[in-house]
């Protein structure tokens, strides 16, 4: 069972497969630095200073420590059950980086893999009209059916 387990896992597709996964995992992290740390101030900036990981609304406070809170960290330190849509905007604009960036990856290996079309061949025989039988192109006659072509 061992030496099945092990052949298994040393076929190349596994390996493959898993070296994908420790680079996307690897993809995903840089892109959610790249959205969170270099994207989404400068938009929160031109939409008059809005933080975007700071965007929430407060569903229940704890009634030790009411609000209001100026962060997420502080509602979620009082122990506050918020709704963090700030961090859902910063999700779909990490997504939609991934996504695309996958897509023109998997284009450019689509373009490399893509082999020039090969032209047909060109045609040797054609059709009897009188019996439909494939009879070549120099034939006057057919041999099926002895009618004039």
């Amino acid at each position: 069972m061992f030496k099945e387990f092990r052949d298994f896992a040393m076929r190349g597709n596994v390996v493959d497969m898993a070296v994908g996964i420790v680079i996307g995992a690897a993809f995903g992290k840089i892109v959610a630095s790249m959205v969170s740390d270099l994207l989404m101030p400068p938009i929160g900036l031109v939409l008059g200073g809005v933080d975007f990981s700071n965007l929430f609304v407060v569903l229940r406070t704890n009634a030790a420590k009411p609000g209001p809170f100026l962060s997420l960290g502080d509602a979620q330190a009082a122990g506050a059950v918020t709704l963090n849509y700030g961090l859902f905007i910063n999700q779909i604009v990490s997504f939609t980086i991934v996504a695309f960036a996958l897509f023109m990856v998997i284009k450019g290996m689509n373009s490399l893999r893509r082999e020039d079309p090969q032209p047909a061949p060109a045609a040797t025989e054609k059709d009897c009209p009188q019996c439909a039988t494939r009879i070549p192109l120099a034939a006057r006659r057919c041999p099926h059916c002895t009618s004039q072509i």
